[in-house]
């Protein structure tokens, strides 16, 4: 395929999500396809194609030969503000305002590629959207585009999304008052989602169900992305069989054909060639710091405590000095990714007296590549908010979890490592540090903890075998080039 001439290649226009989460694994996929010779045009919306270019460098979206960054207007109101935009703002802006923008963008593409001389451009010939960009579908099947779908989240997290609807029609939603968050209501048990464990809570399903809102953006938002999803003429997800087996069973039942490709960053890490030259497109919103793997360089394996609550997370100062205190009193060197817009409303501040105490076995930053972090013999357990890539990585690297789940499927990844794999422990929504010091005693040393990694590390060597060059998940990949992108 890589030999094919440049305007014989099919063309790739990969819309993500705009928020580092779904950026990164789409990132990932478009440089597999890249190297099995397509040609791609990436496109973030303004805003983070901004801030891209602040963290990595004036020339960080010049591109490679074949494969190109484009930006499109989300519809909000222009900021230089260095943090995720304000997620259900975002949803609703995406979902009514970006159709035409997007169609514009590939009709510019297409007369770029019949203007040039040079043979290197290419009409698109197929879209590859976010699942939740649903106007990418609705754009390649009203141009007559092949297209694909890229799940970023879990499995198990779309099997919740799906039954939203089921929810209201079975009277689970929405919630009749605010009491319900605290009054047992949400121990009501879900028996009826297939595959899916038959003790499963409302609590343990996507966040949004949190709701008293008939109109509650996001929760409408997923009834509609799920749904649209069957447009697709593929499905991919960022996962492999081994850990998912049973869920992709049940998606298969609901949706186009699927393609398990991941853990996506394995996956490219083991299946790209080194000399490829989009091996070094990043996409991290914040500028990486490189000085913590240093640090860890100087620390006894599975000493050190990682702590990151991700990109999206946000918590009161107080439920701050509680993780921080916890922290503390746990004993235990840590290194934790406090990102400026960490607590709501203002700066993360720590006080005087934790840094004085902790100063001797503590690092902080304020981002860092994560995925080398977890996989340095130092750390021995994460503390995460438990989304999909920070749970693939920390799997990847044989890390036991322990969790406070912020948002969206985040809790349903949580209940999974808890229940179904057995490679997590779970921090109550309300977090006092004494219950902090105790997880993390028992996730670092306790009967439990060594439980967690032994499960963690089988999974680990599912993971790195389905990664391997030939394994199943660049077999998915080669499939999908012959099935949809070739077709």
């Amino acid at each position: 395929m890589g030999s094919l001439p440049p305007a014989e290649r099919p063309h790739a226009v990969m819309i993500p999500y705009p928020a580092q989460g779904h950026i990164t694994p789409m990132l990932k996929l478009a440089v597999l396809l890249h190297a099995r010779g397509i040609h791609v045009t990436f496109v973030n919306n303004e805003f983070n194609h901004r801030r891209l270019l602040r963290a990595r460098g004036g020339r960080a979206l010049d591109g490679a030969p074949g494969f190109h960054f484009a930006a499109i207007d989300d519809g909000l109101p222009p900021s230089d503000a260095d943090a995720t935009q304000d997620i259900p703002t975002l949803c609703h802006s995406t979902m009514t305002t970006c159709l035409p923008k997007f169609k514009a963008l590939i009709a510019k593409l297409d007369e770029e590629a019949d203007a040039s001389t040079s043979g290197a451009a290419r009409r698109v010939t197929c879209v590859v959207a976010d699942s939740t960009m649903a106007f990418g579908l609705r754009a390649a099947c009203e141009l007559g585009l092949r297209c694909v779908t890229l799940w970023t989240a879990s499995a198990c997290g779309f099997m919740g999304y799906y039954h939203y609807k089921d929810l209201l029609d079975r009277g689970l939603f929405p919630l009749k008052s605010e009491e319900d968050l605290s009054n047992g209501y949400l121990d009501t048990t879900v028996d009826w989602i297939p595959s899916v464990p038959n003790d499963l809570r409302l609590r343990d399903l996507p966040s949004f169900v949190r709701s008293t809102d008939r109109d509650d953006i996001m929760f409408n938002f997923f009834v509609h992305i799920t749904a649209a999803m069957s447009l697709a003429s593929a499905v991919i997800i960022n996962t492999f069989e081994e850990l998912d087996a049973p869920l992709m069973g049940a998606m298969a039942e609901l949706l186009p054909p699927i393609y398990a490709v991941g853990p996506l960053h394995l996956t490219v890490r083991n299946n790209l060639p080194e000399d490829s030259p989009v091996a070094g497109l990043g996409s991290n919103l914040w500028k990486e710091q490189e000085e913590p793997l240093r640090w860890l360089d100087s620390r006894p394996p599975r000493s050190v405590v990682y702590v990151n609550f991700g990109s999206i997370t946000v918590m009161s100062n107080e439920h701050l000095l509680e993780f921080a205190w916890g922290l503390a009193n746990s004993g235990y060197t840590f290194l934790w990714n406090v990102r400026p817009d960490l607590v709501k409303g203002d700066a993360a501040m720590l006080p005087p007296e934790f840094t004085a105490e902790t100063e001797a076995r503590s690092m902080l930053s304020t981002w860092c590549p994560q995925e080398k972090v977890l996989e340095h013999e130092a750390v021995g357990v994460f503390l995460t908010h438990s989304g999909w890539n920070s749970t693939l990585e920390s799997i990847c690297a044989g890390v036991p979890m322990v969790c406070w789940p912020f948002f969206a499927e985040q809790q349903t990844n949580c209940r999974y490592k808890r229940t179904e794999w057995g490679i997590g422990m779970e921090i109550p929504d309300d977090v006092r540090r004494g219950e902090v010091e105790a997880m993390i005693r028992e996730a670092m040393e306790g009967e439990k903890g060594r439980e967690m990694r032994r499960r963690v590390a089988e999974l680990r060597e599912s993971a790195v075998a389905s990664a391997q060059p030939g394994g199943r998940s660049m077999q998915k990949i080669d499939r999908l080039m012959d099935d949809v992108l070739l077709a």
